[in-house]
């Protein structure tokens, strides 16, 4: 199997831009059954994530949701939140998400490059958060950047929650070589499900996300953390194997200090 992931991974484009604007160009199914790895198909996950929302996010501010793929947390957000607002590097992905949500005024969807310099700022603008802030829901993103990638998206996620907005977290920490992280998804000496193949073909290796990442990323002289602990990231269920469809993840909601 290693040989296999190494030709697969191979494939991918070095450039992260292209890379995830190839990959969501070529979806033309979602939920389960789909062809997105990370898409399970129900609400499942979200609904554990939805007292934490309520507890700690100001309803009074938008809620930005960032690295939303094909929008589907973005649109359970809109079923709670007044106003939601999808953003994605890929304007594939976007052009999906607006597809996938035709006929509704929330949420709305833009292509941004959440770590370009100054994002955070004409995104705040554009959405009239730029005096109180806006909330952000991140699921999924910071575990596939890099150090350097990840500290441009804190900085612009700062500006970004100003002065009345808090940040949500969830991602993958699954701890183990990449060998051990396809097993667990699915992946056999016989075959890879499709839809992980895909992803390792496409996209750039993830990595892991957790305390000490987030300790790294969101530093306490800057950020204040309101709670964090362990959750499952819910994946497509493509094998049918109790527990193969669940990632050891890790979850934070953390605050600008003012």
């Amino acid at each position: 199997m290693i040989p296999r992931l190494v030709r697969l991974s191979r494939s991918a484009p070095k450039d992260r831009h292209k890379a995830w604007d190839q990959y969501w160009a070529g979806i033309t199914a979602t939920g389960a059954g789909g062809e997105v790895l990370w898409d399970s198909g129900s609400d499942h996950e979200f609904l554990g994530y939805k007292d934490n929302l309520l507890r700690y996010l100001d309803p009074a501010c938008p809620v930005v949701d960032a690295g939303c793929g094909h929008g589907s947390f973005t649109r359970a957000l809109a079923g709670v939140f007044p106003q939601v607002v999808g953003v994605d590097v890929s304007p594939h992905a976007v052009d999906i998400a607006r597809r996938q949500s035709e006929g509704s005024a929330n949420p709305v969807f833009e292509a941004h490059d959440m770590t370009a310099p100054g994002a955070g700022a004409a995104l705040a603008a554009s959405i009239h958060a730029d005096v109180d802030g806006a909330n952000v829901f991140i699921r999924g993103v910071l575990h596939v950047l890099d150090a350097t990638h990840q500290k441009a998206l804190v900085e612009n996620l700062r500006t970004l929650a100003g002065r009345r907005g808090t940040v949500f977290m969830a991602e993958t920490n699954f701890h183990g070589n990449p060998v051990e992280y396809v097993t667990h998804l699915g992946a056999t000496a016989r075959g890879i499900p499709a839809p992980l193949e895909l992803a390792i073909r496409g996209l750039p290796m993830p990595g892991h996300f957790g305390p000490e990442e987030r300790e790294r990323a969101f530093p306490t002289l800057d950020w204040e953390l309101l709670e964090d602990g362990h959750v499952a990231i819910e994946t497509n269920p493509v094998t049918g194997v109790p527990g193969q469809d669940r990632v050891p993840g890790y979850y934070a909601v953390v605050r600008p200090r003012r």
